[in-house]
């Protein structure tokens, strides 16, 4: 957990005794610039900007949100680092309730879109790129073949090979680190290698429902859909994130129908296989399970060496 007190609000209070009254709002609005600190700009602005603290009382707090879909992704994803935040500037145990009070919060409808839309929803050391930025780290080149992932390997270079002729779409999925946004990017590069005028576009779940909801909130849902619908490549990373986000999955539905009529290169990744999404709509999990399913398991010992020696820029002996 951060320090709080590094946010400017907060230096002097920190000195003071605990059990000082402080009003709600400041409570909030510390809470608020802590996690400014915590945050990339757009997941900040996108969901936490547009927040207020409703109700204080014995520790509980109830925060109040714009929309049910704000309510849901709160909970889902931040609730646990806004409790944190909330202890660590009261100084006692707390508990978390998110309610929907659109009347109550400043600023509920934006005034322009969340800036920054395209930076990485959630700031950390991995480098993750933009939605339509690839890591010039993951080639096939770089990709280390084991029999943990010779399948998926084949299989991502021949969508390379013919975008939209085989395997569509291709839906992968494996555990965490097991290379599966390697390959997507791997097949984001050969395409523009091979074919420099197809528009290849690589974004993750959350950066996609961030997108949605902003358009939403600002009536840009034309440019969104403009976005998506008119690439030769879709690549969509962490695709159970997408799950029990209605108007989301609406939008993305009908993003994947428009692209594969026309026989546009759709690649999803999950963490698991379509069946065992729990709360993926059928017509989606049928839709996936049309293309090629390509697991990828944990590497034997062999495969992680071979791993390591390439981290580390070690020819094989």
């Amino acid at each position: 957990m951060a320090d709080v007190c590094r946010s400017d609000l907060w230096k002097s209070s920190c000195a003071e005794e605990k059990d000082i009254a402080v009003n709600q709002d400041h409570i909030w609005t510390a809470v608020q610039e802590e996690l400014r600190f915590q945050l990339a700009k757009p997941s900040y602005e996108t969901w936490l900007k547009n927040t207020s603290l409703v109700s204080a009382e014995g520790g509980s707090f109830r925060i109040g949100v714009p929309s049910k879909l704000a309510k849901d992704w709160l909970e889902d994803r931040f609730a646990g680092l806004i409790q944190e935040t909330l202890q660590a500037v009261t100084g006692g145990e707390v508990e978390v309730d998110f309610v929907v009070s659109p009347t109550g919060i400043r600023a509920a409808v934006l005034e322009e879109p969340p800036p920054g839309l395209g930076d990485d929803l959630i700031a950390d050391d991995g480098g993750q790129p933009a939605p339509t930025e690839l890591n010039e780290k993951f080639k096939f080149s770089s990709f280390v073949v084991g029999n943990n992932s010779r399948f998926a390997h084949a299989a991502a270079m021949a969508v390379a090979d013919a975008p939209g002729e085989h395997y569509n779409p291709l839906f992968l999925y494996g555990g965490v680190g097991l290379g599966k946004t390697h390959l997507m990017h791997a097949i984001g590069h050969e395409v523009r290698k091979r074919y420099p005028k197809k528009r290849v576009s690589y974004v993750t779940s959350e950066q996609f429902v961030n997108e949605v909801i902003a358009s939403i909130q600002n009536g840009h849902m034309a440019e969104v859909r403009l976005k998506y619908r008119t690439v030769d490549v879709l690549l969509i990373d962490d695709i159970q994130f997408l799950a029990g986000k209605d108007r989301t999955k609406e939008e993305f539905f009908h993003t994947f129908n428009t692209l594969h009529e026309i026989n546009k290169q759709i690649v999803i990744s999950s963490d698991r296989p379509p069946k065992e999404i729990p709360t993926l709509e059928d017509r989606l999990r049928s839709r996936f399970e049309q293309g090629l399913l390509a697991d990828i398991q944990p590497p034997d010992f062999e495969t992680r060496l071979a791993i390591l020696k390439s981290k580390l820029g070690i020819s094989g002996g």
